[in-house]
């Protein structure tokens, strides 16, 4: 599909974020299931049901433009949770893991929220009112989600790996 409008930009970019959040289905079980911190799996474990949601407005979005979501694979994405997998194949501590995981996380949620920032003022641009709405409904949630992420390193986990470093080995 050639680029030659800001619809077609549009598009282009909305796939790929459907491709990420596909793959993010996949990866973030994994996330949760690596994680030490209790608080950690949950935060993992509710993202992916917000990632659900984030797929149906997706598919909202596809259906308004009379559009399909598939041919395009996000390379981005592809990258961030391959690092993500090796984090998680270190021999760390599980405090440090968890520290690692949310570094991984955050890289990720920070991917999103530029994507889902550029896509929504597209929409507006264009006045896909219903778009934008829909758009920025998740543009929050990435954003919330990146915040709780930053919380938790702050207030425990940062804290817990680095007593984990002064601890005898």
């Amino acid at each position: 599909m050639p680029l030659e409008t800001l619809h077609d930009l549009l598009v282009h970019e909305l796939r790929d974020l459907h491709s990420a959040e596909q793959q993010l289905l996949d990866a973030l079980p994994l996330l949760a299931e690596a994680a030490n911190s209790d608080e950690l799996r949950t935060l993992f474990t509710k993202h992916l049901d917000e990632t659900r949601g984030q797929l149906d407005r997706l598919a909202q979005i596809f259906q308004a433009l009379g559009e399909s979501p598939e041919g395009k694979t996000c390379k981005g994405m592809q990258g961030l949770i391959q690092e993500a997998r090796e984090a998680i194949q270190e021999d760390a501590d599980p405090e440090v893991l968890d520290a690692a995981l949310i570094v991984a996380a955050q890289k990720v949620e920070h991917y999103e929220i530029a994507g889902y920032g550029s896509v929504r003022t597209f929409a507006q641009q264009l006045g896909y009112a219903d778009a934008t709405r829909l758009l920025e409904q998740t543009l929050r949630e990435e954003t919330a989600t990146d915040e709780k992420l930053n919380r938790a390193a702050e207030k425990r986990v940062n804290q817990r790996a680095a007593a984990a470093a002064e601890a005898p080995v």
